[in-house]
């Protein structure tokens, strides 16, 4: 077993600035593909396009490369029969309850050793998670989203994001996506209200939501809510600075709209630490590291009685797939990464165009290499 790897350039339709990062003209990623000796493949996508996070394609190249021999020895692991537990995935249909079908599996040996030499790489192993479980997938005949016993049907509709730019502007984006009934604007400037203004004058019908990227103050927050209750605001995600651990309690009690951590929240640590200060989390496998993991913060999240919400990077088809395969566990989805490129070079589960999630029949995450590719890779 083999692992290869080349980054992949993405190009957005529009400009995809946020509070904190005004977006880069071109997006690089990773697509890591784990070969085994029969030549059967694995593939999944290190989304590196973020720098808030601290890597790049270099550096999450670099770790995957160090953990080369470690794939290897996972070839007799996923080879022939599938061990579906060195992965922590389980095969057996889960029971008809919201509770029996969320009832995570411990992470099994191949995944504990990833997350222990990738420590600090969060994308580089959300990558390589990715591409073992799609293998494992394919060895098995099944769909991951299958082999965990999860229902498509379970899953809530997408959101579309609309990023920073003049109020005009992001109105009209929001025109452009009428068939999405949930938008996510992105917030966390002085034009906030007149951003507001223009979206709901464009969307008086959908559901709005809003992510501030970290952006406001304690007392920002606290003024802005009237103003987002006035625009029938659904959800306030990442308001706060995430070293700002003092004021997610007293917002969340002021705020009559629910309050979802993202950058405060990584891992499943992050949700215990954040149970009872705010009223859900997002979940992100570039954050997060892998899918089991993300399946354990899920877990965990409704352990506390927390809204779920599944999001996900500036990416291809190939990591908004591994999301796909996570989605039945969320209220609130955000998958709509690839759904933002001028260009994919890739095709596979993902967004209709209403925002309906499409997930794979085919094993695996159910992704393929677009036939003519017209993003370059290097």
């Amino acid at each position: 077993m083999r692992i290869e790897l080349q980054t992949l350039e993405l190009r957005t339709r529009h400009a995809f600035h946020i509070a904190r990062m005004q977006a880069p003209s071109i997006r690089r990623t990773v697509w890591v593909r784990v070969i085994d000796d029969d030549g059967a493949e694995g593939w999944g996508e290190a989304p590196t396009s973020t720098p808030y996070y601290g890597e790049t394609p270099e550096t999450a190249r670099a770790a995957l490369r160090q953990v080369s021999g470690l794939v290897a020895e996972t070839a007799g692991k996923v080879r022939g029969g599938a061990d579906v537990r060195s992965l922590g995935t389980r095969t057996e249909r889960a029971g008809g309850s919201h509770a029996d079908r969320e009832r995570a599996i411990p992470p099994g040996p191949v995944e504990s050793a990833v997350a222990a030499a990738l420590a600090g790489q969060p994308m580089a192993r959300a990558g390589l998670s990715a591409a073992l479980h799609d293998l494992l997938g394919k060895r098995a005949g099944a769909p991951v989203w299958d082999l965990w016993g999860l229902d498509p049907a379970a899953a809530p509709r997408s959101s579309f994001t609309i990023g920073l730019d003049a109020p005009e502007a992001m109105g009209e984006r929001a025109a452009e996506a009428s068939a999405y009934p949930v938008i996510k604007i992105k917030v966390g400037t002085e034009k906030d209200e007149e951003t507001l203004a223009a979206i709901r004058a464009a969307r008086p019908d959908a559901t709005l939501l809003v992510d501030a990227n970290t952006a406001w103050t304690l007392q920002g927050a606290m003024d802005r809510l009237p103003m987002l209750e006035a625009y029938r605001v659904a959800l306030i995600e990442q308001p706060l600075h995430p070293d700002d651990d003092q004021g997610w309690l007293p917002l969340r009690r002021a705020s009559p709209i629910p309050i979802v951590a993202d950058e405060s929240c990584l891992t499943t640590a992050d949700v215990r630490r954040l149970a009872g200060r705010v009223d859900g989390i997002n979940i992100k496998l570039a954050k997060c590291g892998s899918l089991t993991e993300a399946r354990q913060m899920a877990e965990t999240a409704r352990q506390h009685d927390m809204i779920v919400m599944l999001g996900c990077m500036v990416e291809s088809t190939l990591g908004i797939a591994a999301g796909v395969q996570v989605a039945p566990l969320a209220d609130y989805c955000d998958l709509d990464g690839a759904a933002l490129l001028k260009e994919d070079p890739f095709i596979g589960p993902g967004l209709e165009g209403d925002g309906t999630l499409r997930f794979n029949a085919e094993p695996g995450l159910g992704v393929e290499r677009r036939r003519d590719p017209a993003t370059p890779g290097a």
